[in-house]
């Protein structure tokens, strides 16, 4: 077979993927790509006056930009998810009554998803986001707490992972990409990546 030898894409040069996220690295290596891990020492704050349409676009730039003066040969991918309900972002929550009040918050109603992915290299820079819509049944507030204490969603935007339990049993209706709710729209990552010079 003449493309058996074929593992991953190749650029000639190192790949970087500025996460730590699981999903985001499984995506990526799912889709083909072999790539180091860095992660990016930065505030994740956003100034309170951008719209929240942009945010997760301001931050994958953000997180690209910690790494501008050390690229040499590397390329950089970075990004940043975002759930948007009733036009406020539900960040990442910070203990379990956060994430209860969150995923109550969500209960039943349709939300936004955004991911805003950056590509940079020493002589070109990229950035795009993708955005789904997702909609929840209604859910008990037992079925709230059990996710919360048996998956501690403490590293998800709006408390909830779409691949994990409260994914499989609340989503209704998705509007665009799964992937992109899992935090990374891998096709359009890998249409970018695949045309990068």
């Amino acid at each position: 077979m003449c493309c058996e030898n074929t593992r991953s894409m190749n650029f000639n040069r190192p790949l970087i993927l500025a996460s730590s996220s699981p999903r985001r690295q499984f995506l990526m290596r799912e889709a083909g790509f072999e790539f180091t891990i860095e992660k990016p020492d930065v505030d994740e704050s956003f100034p309170a006056e951008l719209p929240v349409e942009q945010v997760a676009r301001y931050l994958a730039n953000k997180k690209a930009e910690y790494f501008r003066t050390e690229i040499h040969n590397e390329i950089i991918v970075t990004a940043d998810t975002v759930v948007i309900l009733d036009g406020e972002i539900l960040n990442k929550p910070a203990d379990r009554n956060e994430a209860i009040s969150m995923l109550s918050r969500l209960n039943g109603k349709t939300h936004t998803v955004m991911t805003g992915v950056c590509i940079l290299s020493a002589g070109k820079e990229e950035s795009f986001d993708d955005t789904t819509t997702v909609t929840f049944r209604k859910l008990t507030q037992q079925e709230i707490e059990f996710y919360v204490h048996q998956y501690k969603p403490y590293d998800k935007a709006g408390a909830y992972g779409a691949q994990d339990f409260i994914g499989m049993i609340a989503i209704e209706r998705i509007e665009g990409s799964y992937f992109n709710v899992m935090g990374l729209p891998i096709h359009k990552v890998y249409e970018h990546l695949k045309n990068w010079s």
